[in-house]
């Protein structure tokens, strides 16, 4: 019974010890503007991991996320700040361009059958390449302040507009993958490729699209950060690979695919942004913070392994 219980509710078990141990060893975890902080800084991750969930079920793996980031920021913020493009021909472009490399990844994955491991790992050399060689290495500042209000607004004059943004991709992946037949076939591909393609899906198109959304959120990912930095730099999105791996692993996708729920992947993003707070206020070095939630994903992994081995 408590075995059973562990393993339909063991996130929410390991979030809520993580509250009390912050709250009790900080008397600033629990102010509703500390809450607030963790929800925005959470969004940005939690968005892309949408993207890194779905490609997750299907059995394969995204790494180049984070420099898709960092290039997405330099596109916009140089078409913009730059060219002098208006904001939203600017943003358009550069989404344009983060679903371009999706696609790019996908039929290399699909049509080619490169693994995604190794090609989403070139893929992350490339567009962290193209994010430096767009302005020499140099961080584009001086973006209008209409770019700026996509991250300052706030709903009702208190809720960040990050928090609305992630409710609604969060509701939109939901309705994807829950109540359409390209999200059951999504499941199907990762459950048993094989058998899919056996039962008429098409594989490598829907393959492909996964590939495509992660990229394009992805892109969204860059754009809101770049409007929450209000300036671009090429070394934006390092290491977040390794974050929304871990915060859809830690949400209950299993690696092998076919198995995952998105909310799963939402708590697990803030799970990460709330360990990073608790750690931040702590006092915790940025250095050992890193080595924590390497911890983390290990940890995850290892869980997700042995439930697989044993067939759950």
């Amino acid at each position: 019974m408590i075995k059973d219980l562990f393993k339909k509710y063991g996130i929410y078990f390991g979030f809520i010890l993580i509250v009390i141990i912050f709250s009790m060893l900080s008397p600033h975890f629990l102010k509703s503007k500390n809450i607030s902080n963790i929800l925005v800084q959470s969004s940005i991750l939690a968005i892309i991991a949408v993207g890194e969930t779905i490609v997750i079920l299907t059995g394969g793996i995204e790494l180049s996320v984070g420099s898709v980031v960092a290039f997405t920021s330099l596109s916009s913020a140089f078409m913009i700040a730059d060219l002098g493009l208006p904001i939203g021909v600017g943003i358009f472009v550069a989404l344009v361009c983060s679903g371009l490399i999706g696609l790019i990844n996908g039929v290399i994955i699909s049509y080619g059958r490169v693994p995604s491991f190794i090609t989403t790992l070139g893929m992350m050399s490339i567009a962290r390449g193209g994010a430096l060689a767009l302005k020499g290495g140099q961080p584009i500042s001086g973006i209008p302040p209409g770019y700026e209000m996509l991250a300052t607004t706030e709903l009702f004059g208190v809720i960040p507009i990050f928090i609305l943004y992630t409710i609604v991709i969060y509701l939109l992946g939901y309705l994807f993958l829950e109540k359409t037949k390209g999200g059951r076939y999504i499941y199907a591909i990762g459950g048993n490729r094989d058998s899919a393609r056996l039962s008429g899906v098409k594989v490598k198109v829907y393959e492909t699209l996964a590939y495509v959304i992660c990229g394009l959120l992805a892109g969204v990912g860059g754009i809101l950060l770049t409007a929450r930095l209000d300036y671009a730099t090429p070394i934006a999105g390092i290491g977040y690979e390794l974050d929304v791996i871990a915060a859809t692993v830690i949400g209950g996708t299993s690696l092998a695919g076919g198995e995952g729920f998105i909310f799963g992947t939402l708590l697990g993003a803030v799970m990460i942004g709330t360990l990073r707070n608790g750690l931040t206020l702590l006092n915790v070095s940025a250095y050992y913070q890193q080595i924590i939630i390497g911890m983390v994903i290990i940890g995850a992994v290892f869980i997700d392994r042995i439930k697989a081995f044993k067939g759950d």
